[in-house]
Order: structure tokens, then C-alpha cells, then sequence
């Protein structure tokens, strides 16, 4: 079995971002410092920051993230978007309300031509989702 997780990098604020996330979508989130690996070489001052991070949430969506060291070039994410499809309505209103807070709505949440609901916005960490729903329950 192969598996596709989207793999996000921030600059010095991962664990805030990924703490977030867990808030919208619930679910279980590990965090690992770049101090968890004193054998690799790393900037003392990036211990505390975030060298990998997995989210988790019961309904089996994975996230994950990282802080981009220094001495490595970060560019904020362009042409790419996180899309979250939901079978319940419920859920894909509850995720779109919490990411929204904060963020940049850039498509309202709403019915699309071909059914269901959809929506995309820029999150407050400058992350895109699209957040999809079936309508049909």
C-alpha cells in the first residue's frame, strides 16, 4: 500500500500552525523537535523548532510539517492547495469555519455547479484549502 500526505513546511511557526490544524480537525498530533536529534547537525538555535510533525485525525486524514532550518531557503507555498473532502456536510462546515478564522476566504463555501458544497480560502499561516462536500445526505 502507498500513501500521498501532504508534507508542509513553515518558517519558525510549525508547531503553532500544526497545533491549529489539530484544533480544526482534530485528532492526534506528534511533534518532534530537531533537539530530539543531538546527532544531527542542526543551528543550536533551531532546537525547540519543529524537524517533523504528523497529525492524525479519527477519520483517518494525515498532516504533516515542518520548520525549515536556518541556512535553508523558504519560500511561502505557491500552486498548490490542501483540498479536504468530506462525506458529511457537518464536518466540511466545521473544518471550513476553523480554518477560515484568521484566514483569507477566496471562494465562499457554498453550492458549485456540479453539487455539494465547495469552497477555498488562504489560512492564517498563508496555507490554500479547498473544502469539499457531498450533499447528498
Amino acid at each position: 500500500m502507498s500513501i500521498l500526505t501532504a508534507y508542509l513546511s513553515f518558517r519558525d511557526n510549525a508547531r503553532e500552525a500544526m497545533t491549529f490544524y489539530r484544533s480544526v480537525l482534530g485528532g492526534s498530533l506528534d511533534l518532534v523537535e530537531f533537539s530530539s536529534f543531538p546527532q544531527m547537525p542542526h543551528d543550536p538555535a533551531d532546537a525547540h523548532l519543529i524537524m517533523h510533525s504528523w497529525l492524525t485525525t479519527d477519520d483517518g486524514m494525515v498532516l504533516a510539517g515542518s520548520d525549515t532550518p536556518t541556512g535553508m531557503d523558504h519560500q511561502a507555498p505557491q500552486g498548490i492547495s490542501v483540498s479536504v473532502s468530506c462525506e458529511d456536510v457537518d464536518r466540511a462546515r466545521s473544518i471550513w469555519d476553523g480554518l477560515s478564522d484568521g484566514g483569507t476566504i477566496t471562494m465562499a463555501l457554498g453550492a458549485p455547479p456540479w453539487g455539494g458544497l465547495f469552497g477555498m480560502l488562504v489560512d492564517r499561516f498563508g496555507i490554500s484549502w479547498m473544502v469539499t462536500a457531498d450533499q447528498t445526505q
